[in-house]
């Protein structure tokens, strides 16, 4: 079996994180919702769990195809990479109060789109190879 290149490593770590994160986010909407309820947090504790979970599994289903090189992993992973981004400047300019260091998110946004996006075509040979 041929070894994995470092950028689809790259991209099973990053898909493992935040995976683990929304698996994280969950866990706490469901422990803390007495509180969050309490100070009115936003996004609503039901919100989160539901994101967090929806997330959590499409996460777990990726990191399944990649490791197992599914031909379909590679728009699998474009697909959740712009779903996830959308999600989250949807959260971001809704429901938070405006940060001063969005230009850094924007930044760190693109540079990982870019990454995902050179990314899947790399995935997309090796399931074919």
């Amino acid at each position: 079996m041929k070894n994995r290149s470092f950028r689809v490593t790259l991209a099973l770590w990053l898909v493992l994180t935040l995976t683990i994160w929304n698996l994280i986010r969950v866990w706490t909407s469901i422990t803390w919702r007495e509180a969050l309820n309490e100070f009115s947090a936003q996004p609503a504790a039901a919100i989160t769990t539901t994101s967090g979970s929806l997330w959590t599994a499409l996460g777990v289903l990726l990191l399944w195809s990649i490791w197992k090189k599914k031909a379909w992993a590679a728009k699998l992973l474009f697909g959740a990479t712009a779903g996830y981004t959308v999600w989250y400047w949807s959260e971001r300019l809704i429901w938070q109060k405006p940060h001063p260091n969005w230009p850094f998110a924007v930044i760190v946004n693109l540079v990982l789109l870019i990454f995902i996006l050179f990314t899947t075509k790399l995935l997309s040979r090796e399931a074919y190879e």
